[in-house]
């Protein structure tokens, strides 16, 4: 079991299910029984009636009961790997990042550009290069290419100065909307960024990251209850364009 933002109550096998699960069961067992027995009661004396109508009321208040319980359920977090918590240790450009480009052996084409919104640099003698989408090594040698014999050695730094991107927080927030960080951020400083949790409304322990895998979505459960108490917990760091997902509390009112 793992203990990152809370992820220290995760079910993650077959068959471990929250105690939750079988007091419900049970208790819709019973209902049905109870409901099954009030049809067939007799109703041929008041006293009959009487005690069928107290048992239809009572078993209609312990159907509400069955019915609140599945409602209270809190979904169980997420088991998380510590490769899925930690920052993003591939580095692949994207628009809004700063590039450093070094030309050791022609220091004159030296530069520095943000990436612009078309996934494009431009660069002297050879104008508008694609920067997005590539890692530094893959962009070195798009650029070595497209200068071709104009270099007098083909050699090409590009190093990372600043990579800026956006995560979305939404539901029981102060300022839901999109949060832009130029580092490493955690799923708490992304919340805090969007005005921290609205906390009349916010369930911690089951916030949602929904995070884009190739062409798969994937959801984590995380239970941040036991950070925000201060509890010792795995930090769970966000990625470029994750959803972050605060729910609301199950409220009677």
């Amino acid at each position: 079991m793992m203990n990152d933002m809370g992820t220290n109550q995760i079910p993650g096998r077959t068959g471990d299910q929250p105690v939750w699960g079988s007091t419900v069961k049970h208790l819709c067992q019973v209902t049905v029984r109870w409901l099954g027995g009030v049809a067939g009661a007799p109703r041929n004396s008041c006293g009959g009636a009487f005690r069928g109508v107290r048992s239809g009321l009572l078993g209609g208040v312990l159907l509400g009961l069955v019915l609140m319980l599945v409602g209270c359920q809190t979904p169980s977090p997420t088991f998380v790997s510590p490769e899925e918590a930690g920052p993003d240790r591939t580095v692949v450009l994207r628009e809004g990042d700063v590039v450093r480009i070094t030309f050791p052996a022609s220091p004159t084409l030296n530069t520095v550009q943000q990436i612009r919104r078309d996934g494009n640099i431009n660069l002297s003698l050879v104008g508008d290069i694609k920067a997005s989408g590539l890692s530094p090594s893959e962009l070195e040698k798009a650029i070595i290419q497209a200068y071709g014999d104009q270099l007098v050695s083909k050699e090409v730094t590009v190093s990372l100065d600043s990579a800026a991107f956006a995560i979305f927080v939404t539901g029981a927030v102060l300022r839901p909307g999109k949060v832009m960080s130029d580092r490493p951020i955690t799923i708490l400083e992304a919340i805090a960024e969007a005005g921290g949790f609205d906390q009349s409304r916010a369930n911690v322990k089951a916030v949602r990251v929904i995070r884009r895998e190739g062409d798969r979505s994937k959801t984590y459960v995380i239970n941040l209850k036991p950070a925000i108490s201060g509890q010792s917990a795995t930090q769970f760091f966000m990625r470029p364009f994750d959803i972050i997902h605060v729910p609301e509390r199950f409220s009677f009112f």
